[in-house]
């Protein structure tokens, strides 16, 4: 950990980007113990697919344009479609649009798409570091290999990061 602040300016930070994503990493444990920060770019089309963690509390807030969100336990975790899942309480998957915030505990299901024509952007916090950076780096050099996602290397790599998928990751 270093004893001097750190300033990231608009449009810095490392970037990763692959047809499926676009990251960029603005705050990492090189320089906060407590969370990794991202500005992540969510395109037409992508779903991360409902996953759980068992130690990462996670913080979105969302940017630009419209996510299709969930971040409860549904009554029923069935494989595919979380988009219909429906918490004991009534909670529902819900659009988020700028400004709104979703905060997801540790053990609690959650997912985000981007059903819409556009390109949606968000703020998004992993605490704590540096689990998701090395998480990002990696799914993501999967993703860019092109064609379908290869589903067993994502299986091994969320497994290594304490992350339990629930439906599957999609994206065009």
């Amino acid at each position: 950990m270093t004893t001097e602040g750190l300033y990231v300016p608009p449009g810095h930070g490392r970037v990763i980007e692959t047809p499926a994503q676009r990251v960029t990493f603005k705050v990492t444990g090189t320089h906060s113990r407590m969370a990794s920060t991202f500005e992540v770019e969510v395109p037409p089309g992508f779903d991360v697919g409902a996953h759980v963690h068992t130690r990462s509390e996670e913080l979105f807030y969302v940017l630009e344009g419209e996510l299709d969100v969930l971040a409860f336990e549904p009554r029923i975790r069935t494989p595919d479609n979380w988009q219909r899942w429906e918490s004991s309480s009534g909670n529902r998957v819900v659009r988020a649009t700028p400004g709104t915030v979703i905060v997801v505990p540790p053990g609690c299901p959650h997912a985000f798409a981007n059903p819409t024509d556009t390109p949606a952007k968000m703020f998004f916090q992993a605490s704590p570091p540096p689990d998701h950076e090395l998480y990002f780096d990696e799914l993501l050099e999967i993703l860019g290999t092109g064609g379908p996602p290869d589903q067993e290397a994502i299986e091994a790599l969320r497994a290594k990061y304490d992350i339990e998928q629930l439906t599957p990751l999609r994206h065009r």
